[in-house]
């Protein structure tokens, strides 16, 4: 067994690789900009401002990266001049859809413009001259580096220098309006600075192909993901792993209660299911559970919060929240007290549904067993009924309730999406809509990296408890 198990983790690895791969490549090619609304500074910003604002915004989260491949080092300087046409109109025919994506490439492809960049600032069209110059400005701009890991001090000191030499060339712009001799002095301050950097901006065989690979979002994010750094929120420039690991005590205090709570009543309700099959009690117990399957998540919670909340008959339980406002002036005891009051209706609806399925997959696992020849045999060597049922159906016929019991595991720290958002917990569930809602990227990814850690895990453990209730399965 301990052999297959070093397997078994082994090949988790590549498993959990290619399902990062997945959900990053879905969240990043979904529509929609993350952090777009709350890239300006106020009302006071102009838009050129707020532009500024969203590529630096961008820069930080290597949103203006490509997603998998990076191929920019292949631009071609008839590219970039079409670029700036049709960001600017010059042709004055173009869509508005048009000048927006012309606009948002030219922003994103940083750095890979300025060699071309420079080469348009001696274009026969001085419009063109004007444009390259201008936008040379924000190409030419070095990124921040990361001060969350390592030495942050050493960090913080070169992002001065970094800052200074960015806000140097940040004005070396003219408008069409300017003298020819400004505009000349602008140009050639350029073509001076590119003298003196041009290492920084072409590119040798070997740079290209690790550029091609790691200058990349995907890279980016599996590099920081080594270090156990799940980045930073879009939303509220928080430490995603802090929020997430802020929010895990109200999930698992839902999940984990409900889903022991749910075992405890399913597994004795399908192997008396089991036992009395064909009976008018089998019948009834039957018809009960497929109608609480049958009911969806939010509509339980619903109704429960309808009928015994809300004054309509009573008004039991709270409406909703993990605790009351005023529970700072509470005692251990009172404080533990409010909270199991609080989670009564919430545990109640997610045991509903994981109640019905459990009993059904228990009962149908033991009555599979029942019929097997060691229990009639077992039966012929004299044993009671109750020894027959609970000593050999029973654990033989738990391996379908071991199945379910991996692929309940995720819950335990997703939570619950549907239950947490109806009855307003601050757990990870509703973490998650929130997140999705506001496009925070890298805590969605958390989330759902962690989900499917515990899944792969799930399984393994699942697998590994056959051989415990079954001695006929064996995993050498």
């Amino acid at each position: 067994m301990i052999q297959y198990t070093i397997k078994r983790l082994l090949l988790t690895i590549p498993t959990f690789f290619a399902i990062s791969l997945i959900i990053f490549l879905v969240l990043n090619v979904a529509p929609g900009k993350p952090g777009a609304q709350s890239s300006g500074q106020g009302e006071s910003t102009t838009g050129q401002e707020q532009k500024e604002s969203y590529r630096i915004f961008k820069e930080q989260f290597n949103l203006d990266r490509p997603i998998l491949l990076n191929t920019r080092f292949n631009l071609d300087t008839d590219e970039v001049r079409e670029m700036l046409v049709v960001s600017n109109n010059l042709s004055g025919d173009q869509l508005a859809k048009e000048r927006i994506q012309a606009s948002d490439k030219l922003d994103d492809y940083g750095n890979y413009l300025v060699q071309h960049l420079v080469v348009l600032l001696d274009d026969p069209d001085p419009e063109i001259q004007r444009l390259a110059a201008n936008q040379l400005r924000a190409a030419s701009q070095s990124r921040f580096v990361n001060d969350r890991r390592g030495d942050a001090e050493a960090a913080r000191l070169k992002n001065r220098e970094i800052g200074k030499a960015n806000d140097l060339v940040k004005t070396w712009a003219y408008t069409s309006e300017a003298p020819d001799a400004e505009k000349q002095a602008t140009r050639q301050k350029w073509k001076d600075w590119y003298v003196e950097n041009e290492e920084v901006y072409t590119y040798t065989g070997g740079e290209k192909v690790s550029i091609f690979f790691t200058d990349t979002r995907f890279y980016k994010y599996w590099d920081n993901l080594l270090h156990l750094d799940f980045g930073v929120s879009t939303v509220d420039r928080k430490p995603v792993l802090d929020t997430v690991l802020s929010k895990l005590k109200y999930s698992l205090s839902l999940t984990t209660t409900a889903v022991l709570l749910a075992y405890i009543i399913a597994v004795p309700t399908g192997i008396f299911s089991a036992v009395k099959q064909g009976k008018p009690i089998d019948s009834v117990i039957t018809v009960l559970l497929f109608v609480m399957y049958s009911l969806p998540t939010f509509f339980t919670g619903t109704v429960l919060l309808k009928l015994l909340s809300e004054g309509d008959p009573v008004a039991w339980f709270p409406t909703g929240n993990f605790q009351s406002m005023d529970v700072g002036a509470m005692t251990v005891w009172q404080t533990s007290k409010d909270i199991l009051w609080h989670l009564v209706l919430p545990i109640a609806t997610y045991t509903s549904t994981a109640l019905a399925a459990l009993s059904r997959y228990a009962r149908t696992g033991v009555i599979d067993v029942i019929r097997a020849d060691y229990i009639r045999t077992a039966r012929a060597k004299g044993l009671s009924e109750p020894v027959v049922i609970l000593k050999h159906a029973v654990r033989n016929g738990m391996i379908p309730v071991l199945t379910l019991l991996g692929g309940l595991l995720p819950t335990l720290v997703a939570g619950s999406v549907v239950i947490e958002v109806i009855f307003n917990i601050p757990g990870m569930g509703q973490f998650l809509f929130s997140s999705i809602n506001l496009r925070d990227y890298n805590a969605v990814m958390a989330v759902l990296l962690a989900s499917s850690s515990l899944a792969l895990m799930g399984i393994l453990l699942s697998d590994l408890s056959y051989a415990l209730v079954d001695p006929r399965i064996s995993f050498d």
